[in-house]
């Protein structure tokens, strides 16, 4: 029988906290999990999978969908400690004791939390296209771009996670016909979702006094991975994040923009999966 991949893996359910969570399992399996994070309005189905698929060849990968989005269950909370604590009793749930946690975008703040609430549960943590909280998003594009018109619709995602270069913007049309290949996918999530996860949006950029004192207590090591020019969550942030986080490394990629994992999936794979090994190097040599 051929092992599960990003495509042909079946969609699961588990129930904690009173939800049932949807997510899917596949990969080399006896080694430490990576649980993926998703972004803004994302289900399972808005993963690359030349980024699930790199990974599952050394590691097993665990998609999922958090409480309310798209086939889980529940209603999606309005605040990113809340997903993160759902979050975590998803993982727990699985009879896990240890994961790798990665985050995109909103998903890195859901990571973030996983990281403070489980310290014990989590071993290391890749950030991308992310950022910290009380974040000055003046800068952002994202209003004018979720709020913009495309033909085709699925094209909206050309102009979130792609550079506007003609070698980024054919990047990004590989990874949309990569997406769109599995038939069983996903229904989109809800405009309870999207409302919910605006909510919690604003709520954690909103200015506070030490915002970034919490940094300091996120003690895994963290791989920071960032476009040279993220519209949505601009790249300095990450800058910001690699600064106050005590134990993290920043990777910036060229001519890239919000979805830089998903342009250059193949280095990204091999960054993380560097990273990822050195954790159980050292945990062999402890």
């Amino acid at each position: 029988m051929k092992p599960f991949t990003h495509h042909t893996a079946p969609t699961q359910y588990v129930e904690a906290n009173g939800i049932r969570f949807a997510y899917r399992r596949f990969g080399k399996a006896g080694g430490v999990p990576i649980v993926f994070n998703q972004h803004y309005t994302g289900t399972m189905d808005y993963w690359d999978p030349a980024v699930t698929d790199g990974l599952a060849q050394t590691r097993e990968v665990i998609l999922f969908n958090n409480a309310g989005v798209s086939s889980s269950s529940g209603e999606t909370p309005a605040s990113f400690p809340e997903m993160g604590a759902n979050a975590i009793a998803f993982i727990r749930t699985l009879g896990l004791h240890q994961v790798d946690v990665l985050g995109i975008s909103i998903g890195g703040f859901v990571a973030q939390e996983i990281a403070l609430q489980g310290a014990d549960l989590v071993r290391r943590l890749i950030l991308v296209g992310t950022g910290h909280r009380g974040n000055d998003m003046t800068a952002s594009r994202s209003a004018e771009i979720f709020g913009a018109s495309y033909e085709p619709p699925e094209h909206l995602w050309l102009a979130v996670h792609f550079a506007p270069s003609e070698s980024s913007r054919k990047a990004g049309l590989a990874f949309l016909e990569r997406k769109w290949r599995r038939k069983d996918r996903d229904p989109e999530v809800s405009t309870q979702t999207i409302a919910a996860q605006g909510a919690a949006i604003a709520n954690w950029i909103t200015p506070g006094e030490n915002a970034l004192a919490y940094l300091k207590s996120i003690g895994q090591p963290t791989l920071i991975v960032q476009g040279s020019n993220d519209v949505i969550i601009p790249t300095a942030h990450s800058v910001t994040l690699q600064q106050h986080l005590p134990n993290a490394e920043l990777v910036i990629y060229p001519d890239s923009n919000h979805g830089s994992i998903y342009q250059y999936p193949e280095r990204f794979v091999a960054h993380a999966e560097r990273f990822l090994s050195d954790g159980q190097a050292d945990k062999a040599s402890a």
